[in-house]
């Protein structure tokens, strides 16, 4: 088999799937101005790990495929597999510039992290983890592109899943058999869903006792019968050209509730099944939570990495990267970024061997995300600020440039010592992209919430701190400040 590439999952696309959008189903999303470029860069992705310059890097040879695949599906047996692992992983989200927040690597970190727990599978169920070991060797196999859905649509938060009006508001178990199960029910968020190949189903917000039927793990083909994908609106669609919208035009990944409409599901690529403890357990009991949210780290470097060099740009094209107060601006963006990418070198060298398997560090990551959730906004404040009126006040469109009239006065007012009018305009286009665009305003909400809510995040951080060793060395210290003690030799200091 040949490495994959992006005429192939092209190809894998026009499946038949269920995608909707503005009242109308979609009959190609491989063609459809809504999502035909963000497809593209999609495949892209595989292009590049297909290209011989790349392929040492960017593939390996998966145990069992008979071919190379891509290196996301690495499962890392010391530090230095796990770094040349990143190394491609950082190579891919350069592509996209770290705009793609669920690229391939994303779920196939998740799902490898499962494997290399899966031992905690074998306790709770041997049939279960043996579907999900074969599971995994098909994915890894054919290299596919995978997207999950594993929050529960949101209704009235007070209450658990079973006690919504409707029972099925989230997908559940309907029915089961010798075959397997049927669900009934939402999911979201599907990111990148209408270019991913299949979907891995499952829950990773707390279950109640009565939840016991939304507590599943398995995976379905996106062209599942009864698996309706229901769009949000697309960025890309309104993004005209890629002149005035150099990232939404390219990199709108889309995001989608998914809707089973009583979709049947064969126990071999069923993994979890009415238990509420294992629901959680796949998540934490296994590395499934630290490497998927590793990928996220490694990819939001690379983002980070890009608009710090957007705002290094805007100063440049302003003529105001002389003064010490976008200086230090710059040098405070720099600082940040910079600390990003330390916490995922961190991470990976103060991991450790999880069985057979190298993990990153648990609470260094939990502590990057904690932070950057607080960071991207005011990252993208600081470029706001830079920039002032300079986003806001350009030519409405690029056909501006072919009304002699327009272009004239285009050259007149669009000034810069750094670079000619027309440039200057091409640039502050992608600012106001990455930063004040809807799709911009998508990413910022994106980069809050994926991870959970900000006391999620921290609740992680507090639950995998060394606590013995910070609260250790301040009663190594109390134990030599004795009273008696230092009564005693006061008393005689006096005497």
């Amino acid at each position: 088999m040949a490495i994959k590439d992006g005429a192939k999952h092209l190809a894998s696309l026009r499946d038949g799937r269920a995608v909707w959008l503005r009242g109308a189903a979609v009959e190609d999303v491989t063609t459809h101005r809504a999502y035909r470029n963000a497809v593209r860069s999609a495949a892209a992705l595989y292009d590049f790990q297909a290209a011989s310059a790349n392929v040492e890097l960017m593939t390996f040879e998966a145990p069992g495929a008979g071919c190379r695949v891509g290196r996301c599906w690495q499962l890392p047996t010391s530090y230095a597999e796990l770094v040349t692992r990143r190394r491609a992983l950082v190579a891919w989200a350069e592509t996209h510039f770290g705009f793609m927040g669920r690229s391939p690597d994303h779920v196939a970190s998740c799902l490898g992290g499962m494997v290399m727990g899966i031992d905690v599978f074998r306790t709770y169920d041997e049939r279960r983890a043996a579907a999900l070991l074969d599971y995994f060797s098909y994915a890894r196999s054919n290299d596919l592109f995978l997207t999950y859905v594993i929050i529960n649509p949101q209704a009235d938060r007070a209450k658990a899943a079973h006690e919504q009006a409707d029972d099925y508001l989230t997908a559940g178990i309907v029915d089961q058999d010798a075959e397997g199960i049927t669900v009934r029910g939402a999911k979201m968020l599907a990111t990148s869903g209408i270019m991913a190949n299949e979907v891995f189903v499952s829950c990773i917000q707390p279950l109640k006792a009565g939840d016991e039927r939304y507590a599943v793990a398995f995976s379905v083909p996106m062209n599942a019968k009864g698996l309706h994908i229901l769009s949000r609106k697309s960025y890309e669609e309104d993004a005209l050209n890629a002149f005035d919208y150099p990232l939404a035009s390219r990199f709108d990944e889309n995001d989608a509730l998914l809707y089973f409409m009583d979709v049947k599901v064969p126990w071999e690529r069923v993994f979890v099944s009415g238990s509420i403890d294992m629901a959680a357990r796949q998540w934490h009991a296994t590395p499934a939570h630290i490497y998927q949210n590793y990928q996220c780290q490694i990819r939001l470097l690379v983002k980070l990495r890009f608009l710090t060099g957007v705002a290094r740009k805007i100063a440049e094209v302003n003529g105001i990267l002389g003064l010490p107060g976008v200086r230090e601006t710059l040098g405070q963006l720099a600082a940040e970024a910079g600390m990003v990418e330390g916490s995922v070198y961190g991470m990976e060298a103060k991991g450790a061997m999880a069985g057979l398997y190298y993990v990153p560090d648990r609470h260094l990551l939990y502590s990057a995300q904690v932070l950057t959730q607080q960071l991207y906004g005011k990252v993208v404040g600081s470029l706001r600020e830079l920039a002032g009126g300079g986003m806001i006040m350009l030519p409405s469109g690029a056909e501006d440039f072919a009304n002699p009239l327009l272009r004239d006065l285009i050259n007149r007012t669009q000034k810069s010592p750094a670079m000619g009018p027309e440039e200057r305009v091409k640039f502050f286009k992608l600012a106001w992209d990455a930063v004040g665009s809807e799709f911009a305003s998508r990413h910022a909400q994106y980069e809050m919430f994926y991870a959970g809510a900000g006391f999620v995040t921290k609740g992680h951080s507090f639950r995998t701190y060394d606590w013995q060793a910070a609260t250790g060395m301040v009663d190594r210290l109390m134990a030599g400040c004795d009273l008696e003690g230092e009564l005693g030799r006061l008393r005689q200091a006096g005497g």
